[in-house]
């Protein structure tokens, strides 16, 4: 006696360059002005920091408490910006979920993956170029 199969639908598989879709929403310029003017404003401290410790054993008394001030400065300006960045990382993040969510059940796509993670850890050796969603993606984050 023969056992019936069951048919199963394929699944159709898509990748997105998620770095991309990221870099496309609109508030990315707003965090990248930002991560710059803390780059520029926290390397300038980190700066004084490093001058002090490279006198090593010997640094002043006064040289040390100086240090001490602005490792807390520098903690709290990275805090500060980072206040003001996350909100907006998350903002972008959701949103480029939402247009690959979009993106893939329009086009009937079951499985949407990330098309660096995929291929720096092996589980994909090659791919279709037409399985690359990146730029419909692009064109419906907002």
């Amino acid at each position: 006696m023969v056992a019936p199969h069951a048919q199963t639908t394929p699944q159709k598989v898509a990748f997105v360059d998620v770095s991309k879709l990221l870099a496309a929403h609109p508030n990315d310029k707003s965090i990248k002005d930002i991560q710059a003017k803390a780059e520029a404003e926290l390397g300038a401290i980190d700066k004084q920091i490093k001058a002090i410790d490279a006198k090593g054993a010997s640094a002043t008394a006064a040289e040390k408490q100086t240090r001490e001030q602005l490792v807390k400065t520098i903690q709290a300006k990275a805090a500060d910006y980072d206040k003001q960045i996350d909100p907006k990382i998350t903002e972008i993040e959701q949103a480029v979920d939402k247009a690959v969510n979009t993106v893939a059940k329009s086009n009937g796509y079951s499985i949407v993956m990330d098309k660096s993670v995929a291929a720096k850890s092996g589980l994909v050796i090659y791919a279709d170029d037409n399985t690359d969603l990146t730029a419909a993606v692009a064109k419906n984050i907002k």
